[in-house]
């Protein structure tokens, strides 16, 4: 799986052949077929275990978040680390190989989905008790949520340049924090004290 997810992030998904990957692996490349069945199978596979330790990660991150400005900087580091180890790049070499390759498209979208369905969840989490919360449902937002972060590291992913999008998200971290202190403003009032007996008299 490792030798998958280099020929994939350095090759593309065109360059991850059987014999690239195998060389990688330092293994004979019919291995790849006695284990997986296909190099799709695979990349998939490769794909599936990146998710799998990110996903740890990016929970953590939610847990350790105790505002919405805190949240914001935690995205801004995952999204520099994505983009240092090559995860979304693998992740875009899959999606425009499922342009060519029948049936991959679906088990791409398929392996996505958990990932809207996390940021929905947060997103209900956060706003939760705001007037926000119905401007549209959390699926909604965590659709462009997630559509918007593959586009940036995506795009960064380019040419190396990620400057643009981390001043997104340092513009993102100022709404958050005067959304947290609003938040706080608006919070229950303090109970006012009572007059005194004497005082109602």
């Amino acid at each position: 799986m490792a030798g998958a997810i280099a020929a994939l992030r350095e090759k593309g998904f065109a360059g991850a052949s059987a014999r690239e990957i195998a060389r990688r692996a330092e293994c004979n490349q019919s291995l790849v077929f006695y284990h997986f069945g296909s190099v799709v199978n695979l990349l998939l596979g490769a794909l599936d275990a990146i998710s799998g330790v990110r996903s740890v990660r990016y929970r953590d991150a939610v847990e350790e978040s105790g505002s919405l400005g805190e949240l914001v900087n935690a995205a801004k580091s995952i999204f520099d680390e994505d983009l240092d180890n090559g995860y979304v790049a693998g992740l875009a070499e899959l999606i425009a190989g499922a342009q060519s390759t029948p049936g991959l498209g679906a088990e791409v979208a398929a392996r996505i989905e958990p990932w809207r369905d996390f940021t929905a969840n947060v997103v209900e989490d956060v706003l939760a008790g705001t007037p926000l919360a119905v401007l549209a449902p959390p699926q909604e937002i965590a659709h462009g949520i997630v559509a918007l972060c593959l586009g940036l590291e995506m795009l960064a992913g380019l040419d190396g340049e990620r400057g643009a999008a981390l001043a997104l998200f340092d513009r993102a971290s100022l709404a958050a924090i005067l959304y947290d202190a609003f938040m706080a403003k608006e919070g229950p009032q303090a109970p006012q004290p009572q007059q005194s007996t004497k005082e109602n008299e």
